[in-house]
């Protein structure tokens, strides 16, 4: 039954993305991004260090290892987001980034597939924690899996802009997001029968999933943020960011609720 949840938590991202993608106008689709840009950042550091990493220092681990882990984790995903393999794409044209006419086109065209690649990378990572959450315990299984489905509709979203700036058709573009998803499948899929038999080792993969919810948050999606505007639209972002912190709260307070 574990496994059913894995697959169905892994796939859920993917499919909502393409078909929120598939049925928005492009520049619908930008403003989406944007929104969901603060509600994710939410959602990621509310997940990392109100629920994840508690369940991690609550076992028997030393904490100095843990937190060894941590800093790995956190230079892992730094390094691997150097590579081009770890990218987190929001950005679009007109966003207001102050990138030149064309700059997506650009991005995606020089590093040919790169997006892709990476995207399938990230994905991968994403399948894998998902089902160490879920065999740590079904509750944390889904709030990780609701907070990376939080980050992979925007992020999804924005490969789909960058690659229709590249000149990809709607169609292909749906397809290759669609078949980069299932690398969470297969990370989700491996990662339940490569580390089910090795307990011993769940509290740092929750450690190793918290350094990538916080390395994604704080080294990406809120320096999107940092730009100067009107205090109209200060609030809001402030609020989509409170409404994903909110979110946590609410499905950390079922959970205990349902285990009562």
């Amino acid at each position: 039954m574990i496994l059913f949840y894995i697959v169905v938590a892994t796939a859920a991202g993917g499919l909502l993305s393409v078909l929120i993608a598939a049925s928005l106008t492009q520049a619908v689709l930008g403003r989406v991004v944007k929104s969901m840009v603060s509600l994710s950042a939410g959602v990621l550091l509310g997940t990392a260090l109100l629920k994840v990493l508690p369940e991690a220092f609550e076992s028997k681990t030393a904490p100095h290892r843990l937190f060894a882990t941590l800093l790995g984790g956190l230079l892992f995903f730094w390094l691997l987001e150097k590579a081009e393999l770890y990218r987190h794409v929001h950005h679009h044209e007109g966003d207001g980034h102050d990138h030149h006419h064309h700059f997506d086109a650009q991005q995606a065209g020089r590093g040919g597939l790169s997006v892709l690649v990476g995207d399938t990378v990230h994905n991968f990572c994403d399948g894998v924690i998902i089902a160490a959450a879920f065999l740590a315990d079904p509750g944390l299984g889904l709030v990780t899996a609701l907070a990376i489905m939080a980050h992979e509709i925007p992020q999804e979203a924005g490969d789909y802009i960058v690659l229709l700036n590249a000149g990809f058709s709607r169609r292909k573009a749906l397809l290759f997001n669609a078949i980069s998803g299932l690398a969470a499948v297969a990370g989700g899929v491996l990662g339940y029968f490569v580390v089910g038999p090795w307990q011993w080792v769940m509290p740092y993969l929750l450690v190793v999933a918290s350094s990538s919810f916080v390395y994604v948050a704080v080294a990406d999606l809120l320096p999107q943020l940092q730009q100067r505007l009107s205090w109209r639209e200060t609030l809001l972002q402030v609020a989509w960011l409170g409404a994903g912190l909110g979110l946590v709260l609410l499905a950390m307070a079922g959970l205990q609720g349902h285990h009562h």
